[in-house]
């Protein structure tokens, strides 16, 4: 698999991961690593914080989408 960024710029990289949102394939200079706080618990509440984050990889249009605010 190739990575969709570079495809666009006419450039040609190994995917080395998936976008955790859309499914994007990325290269090494277009992956974004997030840590993510993931919660549990019983509906409604009460719900808890998992005590470690879980890391996700995410391409720059959905990081732009979930977590720059303002734009």
């Amino acid at each position: 698999m190739k990575c969709y960024y570079c495809a666009l710029e006419g450039k040609e990289s190994e995917a080395v991961a998936i976008c955790i949102v859309c499914g994007m394939g990325l290269c090494m200079d277009h992956a974004i690593r997030k840590d993510v706080d993931v919660w549990e618990g019983g509906y409604p509440l009460p719900s808890r914080r998992v005590k470690a984050p879980l890391p996700r990889i995410l391409c720059p249009a959905c990081y732009a989408a979930l977590y720059e605010k303002g734009k």
